[in-house]
């Protein structure tokens, strides 16, 4: 996006635009960017450690730094506007092929270009006998933040449904999804059911998007209720249950609050939930000042292709440090945290020539002309093959990928080559779902 782009949309932003709901989109991302660049320890032997790990005390920094949930908040209350809008203008039987193509595109598009980059990448380490030792652990850590691709795609996808559930029971759809992973914890921890953990990647995190749709209609009247019943409910469950302190997924750990999600983890977002919203007054004066509004625009611009790359600019950043031979001294020390800055504004810039790089395929989400009525099937059956195709690659990764290495996605094993499959073949469907109906033909009883 160029600066006259930026200037004249940040120009043109019509007054009623909620800019803090786009500052809190940018601010959730580029906290855990930084979040994933600083917790990342690499070690002279090419091993990739964790920070928190090293120094356990710092996890308690997860309950303000975990902020994945705003991000999810964000989203509902936007896909509630865009949905309603689409609903407004299109008929019936094409509002659910045009919302989805339309919120999947800016996802989907910058991940395929993304993964095309990396399996290539892959395939040539795996000719070349390179794909083992560093290389293959930087080809299984490039993938993993492509789980929220897949889980934001799954709500993205379950919008309509649950808006119209959401304008029928209000506050009562969030209330019964807390419920909901309350008894799946319940199942999992009290009982030992197997499997049962994983309903909770859909729950807690359509549990936080409903929350989104509770703020299109100002219905959180008293968010900080809602911040001191969830930061209390953390606590106690943290502190008495079988939950750890850490609000992100850690090496080696018996039981994550991230993978799969726990009901710690939603009481934590609806801490950060009330928080944003106690913070809503002076955040939007912020976002309404001109230059803030400007790096927000921009942000927003190239905030997927950002996130998508930022990992490999930060394994780009230990490999040059490997290469030239410089020390990489032990996660937590002193001349480790020296490094810290460097490092960071050099992942910083490498990033951003990634996204000069690739930020062309990060095309807006805006549906074209009406689709086809009765395309919404297909497109809801490519969005399934889609977030299983991304969600599968984000656990198998990109290492091994001749050798027909698996993960286990639920409890059917996934390959990197069948992942890639369904993410290609999905966005197919979703794509040829939202083909605008052919234009009617001349009416024979004008002949």
């Amino acid at each position: 996006m160029t600066t006259t782009t930026v200037r004249e949309l940040a120009r043109n932003t019509p007054g009623t635009r909620d800019r803090y709901a786009d500052l809190l989109r940018v601010a959730s991302l580029a906290t855990v960017v930084c979040g994933h660049w600083l917790m990342a320890a690499v070690t002279a032997d090419g091993r990739v450690g964790n920070l928190l790990a090293s120094l356990p005390g710092l996890q308690v920094l997860t309950w303000v730094l975990q902020v994945m949930p705003v991000f999810f908040f964000v989203g509902g209350f936007a896909h509630a506007l865009t949905f309603r809008s689409l609903r407004r203008r299109l008929p019936a039987g094409s509002v659910y092929a045009a919302f989805l193509h339309g919120r999947s595109r800016r996802l989907l598009v910058p991940t395929a270009v993304f993964v095309l980059v990396w399996t290539a990448a892959a395939l040539a380490a795996a000719l070349l006998g390179a794909d083992r030792g560093p290389v293959g652990a930087a080809l299984r850590l490039v993938a993993q933040p492509l789980w929220f691709i897949g889980v934001y795609l799954a709500v993205v996808a379950l919008t309509p449904p649950l808006l119209r559930l959401h304008e029928r029971a209000g506050a009562r759809v969030p209330l019964a999804l807390v419920a909901a992973v309350a008894a799946v914890d319940l199942l999992r921890f009290a009982f030992g059911v197997p499997y049962v953990g994983f309903l909770n990647f859909a729950l807690v995190w359509l549990a936080v998007h409903q929350l989104g749709f509770l703020r299109a209609d100002g219905m959180i009247r008293r968010p900080g209720l809602l911040a001191a019943a969830g930061l209390a409910g953390a606590a106690a469950l943290v502190a008495l249950g079988p939950y750890p302190l850490s609000m992100v997924g850690m090496p080696g750990e018996e039981v994550s609050n991230m993978a799969p999600p726990t009901l710690a983890l939603l009481c934590h977002a609806l801490w950060l939930v009330g928080a944003a919203e106690l913070l809503r007054g002076p955040g939007t004066r912020l976002a309404g000042r001109a230059r803030v509004w400007r790096a927000v625009v921009a942000a927003n611009g190239v905030a997927m292709t950002a996130f998508l790359w930022h990992l490999t600019a930060m394994l780009g950043v230990y490999a040059a440090l490997l290469a030239v031979g410089a020390p990489l001294p032990a996660p937590a020390t002193g001349a480790w945290w020296a490094q810290v800055p460097p490092r960071l504004a050099a992942a910083a810039v490498l990033t951003a020539l990634l996204v000069a790089v690739f930020r062309r395929f990060e095309v807006p989400g805006a549906p074209g002309a009406s689709p086809r009525p009765g395309s919404g099937p297909l497109a809801a059956v490519g969005a399934a093959l889609c977030l299983s195709g991304v969600l599968g690659l984000s656990l198998v990764g990109f290492g091994g990928i001749l050798d027909g290495r698996t993960a286990v996605l639920v409890a059917v094993p996934v390959s990197a080559p069948a992942a890639l499959a369904m993410v290609l073949g999905g966005w197919l469907l979703v794509a040829r779902a939202a083909r605008p109906s052919p234009p009617a033909g001349p009416d024979p009883r004008r002949h």
